[in-house]
């Protein structure tokens, strides 16, 4: 399912891409968005990952760096049966977490210095559970592949609004423009960034329920992960992180834009509410006792 997922994503990347082209260019700008959306599928599926932890300047740990989460992190890979990923810290005081890769095998997670410092070692445990069930449950490539395919759409919406404002696009002579012309461009510049949170929404919501079960169960203890879950969310509520953008959301353990928005982004979050996650998890640990 995942692995379809990807393809459907990737096949409407490459007809949007080819919609722009034709928008800017007709058939000879459609085209060239053809090739360009070749290359960006290949560029999504295998370095989409090195692009987001690049974004963040994430680097990579060694056991002698970071010996307590590389132990961390080994044990709870044995746990859950998967191959030990690369381990990544991020150094921002804001707490967050996350895990990419295109699969089990060439996975990574990576952990901001504010978790590690704001955290008890239980907590942090359920944590890295959390996004080991990421890379368990395969949802890292469709995660980070919608990474890639939301920041592409808000670039395109971001040209649209500027060739508006300098006159780019086509003249008025050309044939599609008038009422056609008119729903392609609201199409780029209020559509596409609806599509981008949608397809966000779409695989976001269920998947973090899943990934707090299958941690708590790695983990051994639901509770930790769940008194986790809430001192994150109180620091995203007063702290945003300066390099999150609504394009790699999705991807944290909990939304780090949670204290930057209004109803409206509440209202499109990527993630379920905390309250409900925690709650869930409550349950689970009531019958593994």
């Amino acid at each position: 399912m995942s692995t379809l997922k990807t393809t459907v994503l990737l096949a409407a990347l490459t007809g949007l891409l080819m919609a722009v082209g034709s928008f800017f260019g007709g058939a000879k700008g459609m085209t060239i968005m053809f090739v360009v959306s070749i290359l960006m599928n290949f560029v999504s599926y295998w370095y989409s990952d090195k692009i987001v932890l690049n974004m963040y300047g994430a680097r990579e740990v060694t056991p002698q760096q970071a010996p307590d989460l590389i132990r961390m992190v080994s044990n709870l890979a044995q746990r859950a049966k998967i191959p030990m990923p690369k381990v990544y810290i991020i150094d921002t005081d804001v707490p967050n977490a996350f895990a990419t890769g295109r699969n089990p095998e060439h996975a990574a997670v990576a952990a901001t210095t504010g978790i590690m410092r704001a955290l008890t070692y239980e907590e942090l445990e359920g944590v890295m559970a959390h996004e080991l069930s990421h890379v368990k449950n395969r949802d890292t490539l469709i995660s980070t592949v919608v990474a890639s395919i939301a920041g592409v759409i808000t670039m395109i919406a971001n040209i649209a609004q500027w060739s508006a404002i300098f006159g780019m696009g086509r003249s008025s002579d050309d044939e599609g423009n008038g009422i056609s012309g008119i729903i392609e461009f609201v199409f780029l510049v209020v559509l596409a960034p609806l599509a981008a949170t949608l397809i966000q929404l779409g695989i976001s919501r269920s998947r973090e329920y899943l990934a707090d079960e299958t941690g708590g169960s790695i983990s051994g203890n639901p509770l930790a992960l769940a008194s986790a879950l809430q001192k994150i969310e109180y620091y995203a509520k007063h702290q945003v992180m300066p390099e999150a953008t609504p394009a790699t959301s999705h991807m944290f353990i909990v939304n780090p834009l949670t204290g930057a928005g209004s109803w409206m982004m509440s209202l499109f979050s990527t993630h379920p509410q905390t309250e409900q996650r925690v709650a869930r998890l409550k349950e689970q640990a009531k019958r593994v006792r």
